[in-house]
């Protein structure tokens, strides 16, 4: 007994990459496009939602295996592959970290600014969460991280199950006889590619998930079993709490006679005033909470990660290296977003559409190359079940984005 007792115990202790890709992931594609989702299609896109996460399961969890068998990151597991995988890494990288910045931090402020008694201008407040975010991260880095996104994750949770449970007891506010659009024409395609592209999470969080692991590692040590309980806990939390927030949608917002947004920002404000219209007006700093804790989280793990895989990169193209490089990616990538934020702001929604999409089409590329690391280690073994679900991934993952391609070019 006191063996099982010393196990879960240093198994909770070893918690956090896991937890940290769970933050991450929590924001545009679970508080905009899952809710959209269920929003504007009822039920129709459950099983859709369900089936992506876990034919997506073995490439996020590659990343994980080769970190703990190899000791390395997966940015040096894509270096080793050969260069051109590497710098097309390291380009879809950058463009990802500055665009993904933008849209977090502008939608974080925007709720915020939505749920203040005052009226606040969006970009002082998109400052001030910038400069909260990068004080947790300068002055304690990893280990503040750590322990404020579990935190978050843990009242997000809370909040989030208790609101389903609320709308669950009231019922459904479409009628009865209510027959919404269908997802699955041709148009809607766009959308589709869209949902799936950050469902759970792009596909180049599981090199960020790789180097919190790393670091991890370097704090104590993690075992495989340690380290997989760690990202399965996180991972199926992260698909967990889609699915959540796809069922609040269909349930307060499916089937009612306004207009559903589809503007990242304007959609959370609708989202808030309906909840407090269909739950109550009590409700409303209950959801406001839930809107900004998640937004929170995932802009500050989003502003670590990022940093994370650039000064990774920035290293592995053989550039010296300093005590505070990290710090000086972290400023960098914030100020490129900010930038971003106050001269392209009226092209945000865009941007975040393309940044999904983009991240749809290249992860097949990414999932092939996870999947190729862990297969050149030998100490790596897998079950027939997820060698099966991998292939499967594949052949959905890579026969989807070309039809995707094949639409756009017609």
């Amino acid at each position: 007994m006191q063996y099982t007792q010393n196990t879960w115990k240093s198994r909770l202790g070893a918690l956090g990459p896991g937890i940290l890709m769970a933050t991450a992931a929590i924001g545009g594609s679970h508080l905009v496009a899952s809710t959209q989702a269920g929003a504007l299609f009822g039920w129709q896109l459950f099983c859709l939602i369900v089936v992506v996460n876990v034919l997506k399961y073995p490439f996020f969890r590659f990343g994980m295996e080769y970190t703990l068998a190899t000791k390395n990151s997966l940015v040096e597991g894509y270096k080793n592959q050969g260069p051109g995988y590497f710098y097309s890494f390291i380009a879809l990288n950058i463009i990802a970290a500055v665009v993904n910045t933008a849209g977090v931090l502008l939608l974080t402020a925007s709720l915020l600014h939505y749920a203040l008694p005052i009226s606040i201008p969006v970009t002082l407040l998109c400052w001030v969460i910038l400069a909260v975010c990068l004080i947790i991260l300068l002055l304690g880095h990893f280990k503040a991280l750590d322990n404020v996104a579990k935190a978050i994750m843990g009242l997000l949770t809370i909040a989030t199950i208790t609101a389903l449970v609320i709308a669950i007891n009231n019922g459904p506010v479409a009628p009865v006889n209510y027959v919404g659009p269908s997802p699955y024409e041709l148009a809607m395609l766009g959308f589709l590619v869209a949902l799936m592209g950050w469902m759970p999470a792009p596909i180049e969080i599981s090199a960020l998930s790789s180097l919190w692991l790393k670091e991890k590692q370097t704090q104590q040590s993690v075992t495989k079993n340690q380290g997989l309980f760690d990202f399965n806990l996180g991972y199926w939390l992260t698909a967990g709490l889609a699915l959540v927030f796809f069922s609040l949608g269909a349930l307060v917002q499916y089937g009612q006679s306004t207009n559903i947004e589809l503007g990242g920002v304007a959609f959370a404000k609708q989202l808030i005033d309906m909840y407090a219209s269909t739950i109550g007006e009590w409700a409303r700093p209950l959801v406001s909470a839930i809107a900004f804790l998640c937004m929170f989280g995932t802009t500050l793990t989003v502003l670590d990660g990022y940093a994370r895989t650039l000064n990774e990169s920035h290293k592995l193209l053989g550039f010296k290296q300093s005590k505070h490089s990290l710090n000086t990616w972290l400023i960098l990538q914030a100020l490129a977003g900010m930038a971003v934020i106050l001269f392209f702001k009226s092209a945000l929604g865009p941007m975040l559409t393309f940044a999904m999409t983009l991240a749809f089409v290249t992860t097949p590329v990414f999932a092939w190359l996870n999947f190729s690391l862990v297969r050149s280690e030998p100490a790596i073994k897998h079950s027939l079940l997820l060698r099966g679900l991998t292939w499967l991934g594949l052949v959905y993952l890579v026969g989807f984005a070309m039809a995707f391609v094949v639409w756009k070019l017609m």
